[in-house]
């Protein structure tokens, strides 16, 4: 399910489709965007494609945290990227970028947050 909504929300699948504590690729305006939804209801969006490597995996990487940080683990290169920020934790040059995510009835959407 994907399509775009008001103010430019695009809906990219239903809240279900997501397992807890895991994550989902959705193509949103020819982006790769890695939506993962936490154990607690919590919603996250930051890019798929993997800085290090190039490849499209974060959504398949592992989440938890670290130092106080909501993490994913890059399923390659293992570094850690903030799933509030984007950032990397071990090279901050190799962030991403953070969407911003919400939960509208049973369907997740998501925008380009600002730069």
């Amino acid at each position: 399910m994907t399509g775009n909504d008001n103010a430019g929300w695009t809906s990219v699948c239903g809240i279900d489709d997501i397992v807890p504590d895991t994550g989902v690729c959705a193509l949103v305006d020819g982006e790769q965007v890695a939506v993962f939804r936490m154990a607690g209801g919590e919603l996250h969006a930051i890019d798929n494609i993997d800085p290090c490597s190039g490849a499209a995996v974060l959504a398949r990487g592992l989440v938890g945290n670290l130092g106080g940080h909501l993490v994913v683990a890059s399923p390659i290169h293992k570094q850690h990227f903030d799933l509030r920020t984007g950032e990397c934790l071990e090279t901050p040059t190799l962030s991403v970028h953070a969407w911003q995510v919400r939960r509208h009835g049973d369907t997740v959407q998501v925008r380009r947050a600002a730069a």
